[in-house]
């Protein structure tokens, strides 16, 4: 049997990327990477937010091809049922799913305003009212989780859907300096020592491209 294959952009700048590639990695799929450079004009379409519809994200799996963020997710869960990227409990499975759909169709203030870059850190950067309505909005729901589900993950004690759909977000805010409290500085320091992400990490810090617009101080 082939091994699946997990298409993705820019590990730098691909918000999208990062979240089918984290699911995968917590559902313990075993899959090799297909990168797509972040020069291809569609991959920059993408990750400039300038593209009607996104497909990569894309999963090739036992001839089976799926894209969307969401439906990667689905599909893993599916086939991965016991990696518990979604609550096992009913109840929390329908919240984690409207959680996760509120990242995937809303915040578009944040996304626009701080864009996902890994390698770069603006002290003191000044956020506008929109995008700190979006923040709001996202520290209220990981404040609402954790308590609800007694942490120390998004929905208890193992990463999943919920977390992998929310982790760009983390890396947005310690690129950006967004002040939060100390729970949820606490659940940012969690994601981001999840080995996975460290991997991840690590390779956006190794590409050589650069998007000229992800990189102005704005």
């Amino acid at each position: 049997m082939a091994k699946a294959v997990l298409t993705i952009s820019s590990k730098n700048y691909g918000a999208w990327a990062l979240r089918g590639w984290l699911m995968a990695r917590l559902s313990g799929l075993d899959f090799s990477e297909k990168v797509i450079p972040p020069d291809d004009p569609a991959m920059k379409a993408e990750i400039l937010l300038l593209s009607s519809s996104m497909l990569v994200p894309s999963l090739l799996h036992n001839g089976i091809k799926v894209w969307d963020t969401l439906a990667i997710g689905e599909y893993l869960h599916e086939i991965k049922p016991r990696a518990g990227l979604l609550p096992a409990d009913a109840k929390a499975r329908a919240h984690c799913r409207a959680i996760c759909g509120e990242m995937h169709s809303g915040f578009s203030a944040l996304r626009g305003s701080l864009p996902m870059n890994l390698k770069a850190r603006f002290p003191g950067f000044k956020v506008w009212s929109r995008a700190q309505g979006d923040i709001d909005r996202v520290i209220a729901i990981w404040k609402e989780c954790l308590v609800a589900y007694g942490g120390p993950y998004l929905f208890g004690r193992q990463p999943g859907m919920a977390d992998a759909m929310y982790a760009p977000v983390v890396t947005r805010f310690l690129t950006y300096d967004v002040a939060i409290d100390k729970v949820c500085a606490a659940y940012c320091k969690r994601i981001m020592e999840l080995p996975a992400m460290q991997e991840w990490v690590a390779a956006a810090r190794q590409e050589p491209e650069a998007i000229d617009e992800l990189e102005a101080e704005f």
